[in-house]
């Protein structure tokens, strides 16, 4: 998805959850601004649905864990921003009693395109790189931060280690993704099937 920024008043958190179940598209809040959210390529779809229908199987018999899409929002830890992830997984009880919003995700992906890689990346490179991941990271439960990317075979796959630090494993073509916050292990291949850059 690609953030547009609305020019429109400064919203409280109340006011903002009330509008948005008014509007036709999904908007990312950030401390009272909002952010429509544009649709994205069809291969950008493509990929987020089969990495959500990865996701989802393998937690389709968990008891804690859950699978989201990208129609629900994600509470930054210590903050006022809601974002909308493209999919997710939350094995935190304290997710289950809320209907809006999830606050404690295990699991983050990101599907990138080119008018979202600077801003979901977690790669430095240019000056807006990553805003959401630094985002993301105020979140204690976040074990793992996948980036995929809807131009090329690669999937970025960043994750805590017992040190607290990120660690980066690059995947590509023929290569075997490993996600071990939900243990799920899949051929990057079935991600891109058929998909034409």
């Amino acid at each position: 998805m690609v953030a547009a920024k609305e020019h429109s008043p400064r919203f409280t958190l109340d006011e903002y959850f009330a509008w948005e179940q008014q509007q036709e598209v999904k908007h990312e809040y950030f401390e009272g601004e909002v952010f429509a959210m544009s649709g994205g390529t069809v291969n950008h779809g493509r990929i987020g649905g089969r990495i959500f229908s990865l996701i989802d199987d393998r937690l389709s018999e968990s008891d804690r864990c859950i699978a989201l899409n990208s129609d629900v929002k994600i509470k930054i830890q210590a903050s006022e921003k809601y974002v909308y992830p493209d999919a997710s997984a939350t094995c935190d009880e304290r997710d289950r009693q809320t209907t809006q919003f999830i606050s404690h995700p295990s699991l983050i992906v990101e599907v990138l395109s080119p008018s979202t890689e600077a801003y979901d990346s977690a790669e430095p490179t240019l000056r807006e790189r990553g805003k959401k991941f630094k985002l993301y990271q105020r979140s204690t439960s976040l074990i793992e931060y996948v980036l995929v990317s809807a131009e090329e075979i690669e999937i970025e796959v960043f994750r805590k280690n017992e040190r607290g630090k990120w660690e980066v494993t690059n995947y590509a073509a023929g290569d075997n993704v490993e996600l071990e916050s939900i243990d799920l292990t899949f051929a990057i291949d079935r991600v891109y099937r058929g998909i034409e850059f």
